[in-house]
């Protein structure tokens, strides 16, 4: 027989088929929030990926490059989490957005997804939630408890309605896995510790109770065994039983001595708890009595993760092998499981209850059979209510129940089942039908209402007929719920609910009579009627023809509801509409015309009969849209004339809608029928199309017809913005013609667009009694000559006064010169200028005056103004030209005026004196001018002198240029006069530096030879002399040392460098020497001039320390060892003593050596002097003197000599020096070689005496001293 099993398992997939290294699948590396998708954090090389597995597809997984340490998704959309370090961030994935970040201050060390928008942060201390909808930080929940300290978190749990958390950790403790639950109130902020390994809010509720209670379900195994617990959590709900706490063993097999819970899981639809073991073993416990179902191993291999199944309501997690798997309750077994396997008939019948499941069905019919024969019909009718599948509500039950009379006081049992069927859901047709029979008959509709807002009742099409006969409108929210799309439809006509019916009927997809339905709605309401025609036709698709609903309106004569239909059905204005839209204008043209003239106006349809809809117009008196209708010119202008009947606006507009041929036959035929009544109209009609009509053609229609006054009004509107010469110009003849000079004035002085020679003759020629429009245009456009030659030759010089005075003063000089032309008086020039005094340009004046040889003419003028303080120099030109012409004081003007122009003046003075020319030019630093003239007319020594003064760089580059062909005449100058002259020393300055620039040194020797040698101002001026010297050693050096040995106050040291540098060494040498620079001056001698017998005598001349020196290391470079010493000497200088010690040495001057060893020794006493002095002293065989200084307190290394001395046979000194330092065994070698063997054989014993620390002397003493005795 096969085994009934409560549970089914299923593998959905390996992870390991997907690509998922399985070092990666852990609890460290793989995250599952819930049963939608799978993270994990893996590396492929060297990069580290994040893979997505999404349940729904999970053969494609997603995998995104992500180093994060930590990835999370969210329980129900694609929403990924990620911690890296302390920094928290939170992406949409199809988004490709972050949605929030964050970084912490402390380290998160476990975190969860505790809602879809909720994640709860775990740090070493505290406990956060983080919501991802709102800008906030992650919230503080509570502390954690110290027993959680060194705790490996592993799951964090809410409730429903996060008013109760749970943190689980575990830890090593005794060689068993510790578990540790900290339980947090939110609503109390206490927090309570408990041993526990594994726990779950669910939301159960119980029987008898009206509201849910939360059960904190959690497993531990101890010591002493494992048990699970359920309690409720807070207060019971208002009118609640409270929860019996439950506490049950939860067995674990012998084997399994270190297993422990690792998940608890509520499956909510069978109230069942599904727990997991860490060795994978599966327990099933009943929510409600804690009763375990079932219990077995489901895997090999740990299950680490789990989260809710939500399809089966049941578990889902993954293994150590990255096995999918999932287990759920066996719905069509677990009731018969209960109660045959397990024998307990009551969890099955709560099971089967609880989930509506089949499997208990005898059990029910028999309790049901049993309480009701025992007339116990409330518990009964609850067994029935309570049945899985309904197998109880069925129509025997009624009958039985209606077969039981009613208690006097007490409802009837068939009450009393409905009662209880309606406090647990909806009733059946059946049901619903002999409830509601018994409710209408007693008048108590009210309830119906209330069951059905409820939903507490099966609607149906018998249901409704039943309630029709009390109530038609709630018969229609039956008729509604049943779908019975008749019915209601019906009671929407009987209830007058007509805009409802074409909504309902589309909604339901039903399709009644609709033109019988319009024929009975338009005899109730003909409003109501439109409204439904509306309806009728509101879709693209209409449900009744428009025709026939047309009929229906007619037939009733509905004349403006048919229009109202109308407008709205054809709004679209379709091509196939257009018989409807004449239809519509022409019942409205017959019965309605402001109706028709509106609904023309609003332009909404363009596909109706247009002819024969314009005659209805012009029939009904509506002109304006009968001529919008047609199309034939001669109904137009038989149309357009009775302008009287005519908007004027409208009518304007409507030549924009005409051909060109067409408005001007239309404007022609307007003038023609009454041009005093029409002009205004085709004036504006003229000026608003006069782009298209073409100007030229308007002003011929005005000039045909003689109407200035119209061509006048016509262009006054476009000239302002026209740019055409002709029409300026007509407009300008038509103002003249209809007497608005006003406007001849505004036009010619405002307009840039007219013809000037034309509108000028055209204003000579129409003689005018006001010349204003002439002069305007004369002195806009400079005919200034021309008008004074019309006006004066007209007798009209009032106008010429009106012109300088009030028109434009500044026309004056040209006004003068038109005068003077005509050959005017002068006493009549001179009133007009000093009526216009100041108000005008004297330069123009004096230019015009000027060309005509009549300057003198302003003399008395010019004056007065030079006395008045007028500055402007046009004024003081003209007396200066006047002065140098008459000779008249010009050389003074010209020194004192400060108000000409120079140029000006100074060009006018050139022919005809060039001294004033120069004079003008210098006071104005006209400084290129100046030096043409001075050129020109060989006045060298003035500009020489102008050169020196101006100091300007830039001037003298210009006039000392190579290709200048005077520029020697002006060196000359410069040298023997202008700089003899100045006192100045910039002006000696800049003019040395512009010789300098020009690279002129002969030149510029000669200059400063003649300030510096000359006894002048500047002889002992430092930088000249440097200046002097520099330019001989550069250009000529002969004359360098004339000029270092007369010259006494120049950078010596400096130009010394520079003649070295120049190879000038005698003149290096003179230098150094005349400053008493002996040092370098003996560096020149030696280093480059090279004679070391100068050099001696130079040093004996001086006698100086540093000179000697020089002269001794010179002396030891060329291997004059005993003069080189004796200059050592000489300067009391032993710093070179190493060189000496070595090249005396090599050359055996050893005498000369003694010397200056005995010298150094007195400057400082150096090991090594000292050393080197007593060999010197042994090779000059001075052992007296020898025995002497090693006696002596000295500082050298005696026995290094005595080496030397011996190594090179000066025995007699080695023997002093071993003697000294008492080194008997090369004393008595010494010894040896001297002949003294029995002073050896002594030395030797002493040696043996003395044993120096046990050390024999050796067989090379006696060795040598036996072969010397044989």
């Amino acid at each position: 027989m096969t085994q009934i099993l409560p549970m089914r398992f299923q593998e959905h997939f390996q992870l390991q088929n997907l690509g998922i290294n399985p070092a990666n699948i852990g609890f460290s590396t793989l995250t599952m929030e819930s049963d939608k998708f799978i993270c994990v954090r893996e590396k492929v090389g060297e990069q580290v990926q994040v893979v997505i597995i999404d349940m729904s597809n999970p053969m494609v997984p997603i995998r995104r490059p992500i180093s994060a340490e930590s990835a999370i998704m969210n329980p129900a959309s694609k929403v990924i989490a990620l911690k890296a370090g302390k920094t928290l961030q939170i992406f949409n994935i199809e988004m490709k957005s972050k949605m929030k970040s964050h970084t912490m201050a402390e380290e998160v060390i476990f975190w969860k997804w505790v809602s879809v928008n909720t994640i709860a942060l775990v740090t070493e201390t505290t406990v956060y939630h983080w919501n991802m909808e709102s800008d906030s930080p992650p919230v503080k929940m509570f502390d954690r408890h110290a027993s959680l300290a060194g705790c490996q978190m592993i799951h964090y749990r809410t409730d429903k309605y996060q008013k109760w958390l749970l943190l689980i950790g575990i830890s090593a403790q005794q060689n068993r896995v510790v578990g540790a639950m900290q339980l947090y109130s939110v609503d109390r902020k206490v927090s309570q510790p408990i041993e526990g390994h594994a726990g779950a809010f669910a939301e159960f509720k119980s029987e008898g109770n009206a509201k849910p209670a939360t059960l904190f379900c959690f497993a531990v195994r101890s010591p002493s065994g494992g048990k699970l617990h359920i309690i409720e959590v807070g207060q019971p709900a208002a009118g609640n039983q409270p929860f019996v706490k439950k506490a049950v063993d939860v067995f674990f097999p012998p084997e399994t001595q270190t297993d422990f819970p690792v998940a608890v899981q509520i499956g909510a639809k069978h109230g069942v708890i599904y727990l997991i073991t860490k060795y994978s073993y599966l327990h099933m416990y009943d929510l409600e009595s804690g009763m375990c179902i079932y219990m077995n191993r489901i895997s090999a291999d740990t299950i680490f993760v789990t989260t809710p199944h939500e399809p089966t309501s049941g578990i889902i997690g993954v293994n150590k092998k990255g096995q999918v798997l999932s287990v759920c309750i066996e719905e069509d077994n677990i009731v018969n499981y209960a109660t045959n396997v397990l024998q307990n008939p009551d969890l099955g019948l709560r099971l089967a209850i609880r989930s509506n499941l089949a499997g208990a069905e005898e059990l029910f019919v028999r309790k049901f059979s049993t309480l009701f024969a025992q007339g116990n019909y409330a518990e009964a009718a609850k067994v029935a209510a309570s049945a899985p599948k309904g197998i109880l509500r069925t129509s025997d039950t009624v009958r039985k129940f209606q077969s039981i009379p009613a208690q006097p006081g007490q409802a009837s049992p068939l009450l009393q089942y409905f009662g209880i069927l309606l406090d647990q859901g909806q009733l059946n047709k059946l049901e619903s039908l002999e409830l509601c029979c018994p409710v209408l008959q007693q008048g108590r509709k009210q309830l119906l209402e209330k069951w059905l807002k409820e939903d507490k009742l099966e609607c149906s099409e018998e249901l409704g007929d039943l309630v029709k006969t009390a109530d038609p409108t709630l018969a229609l929210s039956v008729y509604l719920r049943a779908n019975v799309p008749s019915k209601v439809i019906q009671c929407f006509a009987e209830t007058g609910q007509f805009q409802k019916i074409v909504l309902y009927a589309q909604k339901v997809g039903y399709a009644p009579d609709w033109i019988f339905l319009l024929r009975s709605v338009m005899r109730v309401s003909p409003d109501q009627g439109l409204q439904f025609s509306q309806m009728l036709v509101q879709n693209e698709e209409p449900l009744a023809s428009i025709n026939q609903i047309v009929d229906v309106f007619m037939e009733n004569s509905l004349i403006q509801q048919c229009t109202s239909f109308l407008l709205d059905a054809l709004k679209n204005n379709r091509p196939a509409e257009g018989h409807l839209q004449t239809r519509l204008l022409e019942m409205n043209l017959i019965h309605a015309p402001q109706v028709a003239d509106a609904i023309l106006g609003n332009q909404m349809f363009t596909h109706y009969d247009q002819a024969h809809i314009a005659q209805l117009c012009e029939k009904a008196g509506l002109l304006q849209r009968a001529l919008e209708h047609y199309t034939d010119l001669y109904d137009i202008k038989r149309a357009v004339v009775h302008t009287h009947l005519l908007n004027p606006e409208w009518l304007i507009s409507f030549f924009g809608s005409l051909s060109v041929e067409d408005s001007m036959e239309c404007l022609h035929a307007l003038l023609s029928a009454d041009i005093r009544q029409n002009l205004q109209l085709c004036v504006q009609v003229a000026s608003k199309y006069h782009e298209q009509l073409g100007t030229p053609s308007l002003v011929e229609l005005f000039e045909s017809f003689k109407s200035y006054e119209g061509l006048f009004y016509f262009l006054s509107s476009i000239v302002n913005f026209s740019q055409d010469p002709d029409v300026h110009l007509k407009y300008i003849q038509a103002a003249c013609k209809t007497g608005q000079i006003k406007e001849v004035e505004r036009i010619c002085r405002e307009s840039n667009c007219y013809n000037p020679e034309r509108v000028k003759n055209f204003l000579k020629e129409a003689k005018l009694t006001d010349q204003l429009p002439l002069i305007i245009v004369c002195d806009r456009f400079d005919f200034v000559h021309d008008l004074v030659l019309y006006l004066y030759r007209n007798n009209l010089q009032k106008y010429i006064e009106i012109y300088v005075q009030k028109v434009n003063p500044s026309r004056i000089p040209a006004v003068v010169g038109g005068l003077l032309d005509v050959d005017c008086s002068e006493e009549v020039i001179k009133n007009l200028i000093m009526v216009v005094k100041g108000q005008f340009s004297t330069e123009e004046l004096v230019a015009e005056v000027e060309k005509r040889n009549r300057l003198k003419l302003l003399l008395p003028w010019l004056e007065s103004r030079s006395q008045e303080g007028y500055e402007e120099p046009a004024t003081h030109n003209a007396l200066a030209k006047i002065y140098i012409d008459s000779n008249s004081s010009a050389e003074r003007f010209l020194r004192e005026n400060v108000f000409y122009d120079s140029h000006v003046v100074g060009r006018y003075c050139e022919k005809r004196d060039p001294h004033l020319a120069c004079l003008a030019y210098e006071r104005g630093q006209c400084d290129l001018e100046l030096i043409k003239v001075c050129n020109e007319n060989s006045l060298f020594k003035s500009e020489a002198r102008y050169l020196v003064h101006r100091k300007d760089l830039e001037l003298w580059a210009h006039v000392l240029e190579e290709t200048s062909p005077s520029r020697r005449q002006l060196i000359d100058q410069v040298v023997q006069t202008a700089l003899l002259e100045t006192q100045d020393p910039e002006e000696v300055s800049v003019t040395v530096k512009a010789f300098m620039t020009a690279d002129l040194p002969n030149e510029l020797i000669e200059l400063l030879e003649k300030i510096v040698l000359n006894n002048s101002v500047f002889s002992e001026h430092r930088n000249l002399q440097n200046l002097l010297i520099l330019t001989a050693i550069k250009a000529d050096r002969t004359r360098v040392m004339e000029y270092i040995n007369r010259l006494d106050n120049y950078d010596a040291p400096d130009i010394a460098n520079i003649a070295i540098s120049s190879a000038l060494y005698e003149e290096a040498f003179a230098i150094f020497h005349k400053f008493d620079v002996n040092t370098s001056a003996i560096q020149v001698l030696i280093e480059h001039i090279g004679n070391l017998d100068r050099a001696y005598e130079f040093a004996e001349r001086c006698n100086e320390s540093a000179v000697w020196s020089q002269l001794a290391h010179a002396q030891l470079q060329k291997d004059l060892v005993k003069e080189a010493i004796d200059s050592y000497i000489r300067a009391d200088d032993p710093s070179s003593y190493l060189e000496v010690v070595q090249v005396a040495s090599r050359s055996n001057n050893w005498e000369d050596l003694v010397k200056f060893l005995q010298m150094a020794r007195k400057k400082g006493r150096e090991s090594y002097t000292e050393t080197e002095l007593i060999f010197a002293l042994a090779k000059t065989n001075r052992l007296s003197e020898l025995e002497d200084y090693i006696n002596g307190p000295n500082n050298a290394h005696i026995q290094q000599v005595g080496d030397r001395c011996y190594e090179n046979g000066m025995y007699e000194a080695a023997k002093l020096l071993y003697t000294s330092v008492s080194n008997f065994a090369r004393l008595a070698s010494t010894l040896v070689h001297l002949g003294e063997h029995q002073a050896a054989v002594d030395s030797s014993c002493v040696l043996c005496l003395c044993g120096r620390a046990g050390v024999s002397p050796g067989t090379t003493v006696w060795s040598s001293h036996c072969n010397s005795s044989r």
